[in-house]
């Protein structure tokens, strides 16, 4: 056995605590004989506790103790430790050919270097459907982000923004109109953040009943009303403890509900109905809406407080319109899901159904075109998908794109060109008109023209 005086605790801080990573030593019998003060950070813990203590207590998924035993270094693996993904290099330590230890390490520069490297390893993890950790499956979240399809620059923005921000707890607004993917960035911010293995609760504000909405999200006391259960009842913010809650369409919550909403923010506790006292609660809040709050506040339909509490990071959902380079990828997507979940044999997609879905203006967002791709697969009779198995209004609107004058289809065209440069260059109009080829007294012209706002 080797005693802990051979590792010099002072030497060893000189050393680690100037390095980019978290380091633990174990001796040959599996004991914590030095732990750096980054590691101790991130498990949370005080080193003094931990000292002298079996490794596999206090560090989850570890195999240092088994490197003792085999003698081999196991470097780079990706390892599951407090929810999150890190990876770890382990070391054998030999004196004299004989074991007397193990190092293992985990690398970031600090926690938020941490927190971003482990939102890319379990984006790549989730993209490539590699290995997802059970609990994981079972969190309450179907979706990450390689399930929002679209590669135009407004989508890569967006995937990045959503990478960025994952690994915080800082509250997030969704916005964006019907149809365009809320709840997936959502469970995708969740399913990237430290958070990841606790609970993703979904509410739908408007869809609860004003009378009930209070006892949904914060439950109520056994004998808090007429006809409550016995035992009472655990509301949405207790379920989702520990992970993310999720408002939806929190434009509709009721205004006496935003007044608590505030507070639940500001103090992190809640008073369940019928309850003397407040519990406490550690949740993420992220919101989504399709409405103009800014308009609601105005006319005293939404606290201005609480819109300036939930909108400390805001995401914008674009419309399909506005990046309609991605709409084959998703013609493609979801016909290929619609044939798995109908078993039906369609080979293909005509050209022509391509041409006529990319002019269309879907005002219904992505889940209108996965509804047409669905319907499209049902009443196709061929191996190949042609217009005439599209829903009617589709092909009634195909008659109308033919009709239109070559004006309109010019205008149309340089309208989108324009904007998409605009927002390339982040705005810069001289720029953008340079890679236009145009001058600048030009595309101030056509932004006036054509309404173009940033």
């Amino acid at each position: 056995m080797v005693s802990g005086q051979l590792f010099n605790h002072k030497l060893l801080d000189v050393v680690f605590e100037n390095a980019n990573y978290g380091t633990i030593i174990i001796d040959n019998n599996g004991k914590i004989q030095y732990i750096s003060n980054k590691y101790c950070e991130f498990l949370e813990v005080e080193r003094d506790d931990i000292i002298g203590g079996y490794i596999v207590n206090y560090i989850e998924n570890t195999r240092l103790h088994l490197v003792v035993q085999t003698g081999k270094s196991e470097m780079a693996d990706l390892q599951f430790l407090r929810g999150s993904f890190v990876i770890a290099n382990r070391i054998p330590i030999f004196d004299n050919k004989e074991i007397i230890g193990a190092i293992g390490t985990i690398i970031f520069r600090d926690l938020d270097d941490w927190k971003k490297m482990n939102s890319n390893i379990k984006e790549l993890l989730a993209r490539n459907n590699l290995y997802i950790p059970e609990v994981e499956k079972a969190n309450g979240a179907r979706y990450s982000l390689h399930d929002l399809i679209g590669k135009s620059y407004e989508m890569n923005e967006l995937k990045e923004r959503v990478k960025r921000v994952a690994g915080g707890d800082i509250t997030v607004l969704i916005r964006g109109e019907s149809g365009t993917g809320k709840e997936i960035i959502a469970q995708s911010l969740h399913q990237l953040s430290p958070r990841s293995a606790k609970p993703f609760v979904s509410v739908n504000c408007g869809s609860i009943p004003e009378h009930l909405i209070e006892s949904e999200l914060f439950g109520y006391v056994e004998g808090a009303f007429t006809g409550a259960k016995k035992g009472g009842k655990v509301g949405k913010f207790q379920s989702a403890d520990g992970g993310t809650i999720f408002l939806d369409e929190i434009g509709d919550m009721p205004q006496h509900m935003q007044v608590k909403l505030l507070r639940v923010l500001q103090e992190r506790e809640y008073e369940p109905v019928g309850s003397p006292h407040p519990l406490k609660v550690n949740v993420r809040v992220i919101a989504a809406t399709n409405q103009p709050l800014e308009k609601m506040i105005e006319s005293k339909e939404f606290r201005e407080d609480l819109y300036y509490r939930i909108n400390a990071i805001q995401l914008v959902c674009p419309p399909l319109r506005e990046r309609a380079e991605d709409i084959p990828l998703l013609i493609h997507h979801f016909f290929e899901k619609a044939k798995a979940q109908i078993g039906k044999r369609v080979n293909s997609i005509h050209e022509d159904v391509y041409d006529l879905l990319k002019k269309y203006s879907w005002p219904g967002n992505i889940r209108e075109l996965e509804n047409v791709m669905e319907a499209g697969v049902h009443l196709s009779n061929e191996n190949v998908l042609e217009i005439d198995a599209l829903p009617e209004y589709l092909k009634r609107d195909s008659k109308k794109v033919r009709n239109r004058s070559l004006k309109e289809i010019v205008e149309e065209t340089e309208k989108k060109e324009i904007e998409r440069m605009l927002k390339n260059f982040k705005f810069d109009k001289n720029m953008a008109a340079e890679a236009l080829g145009i001058s600048n007294s030009t595309i101030y012209e056509k932004i006036k023209k054509y309404g173009i706002t940033e």
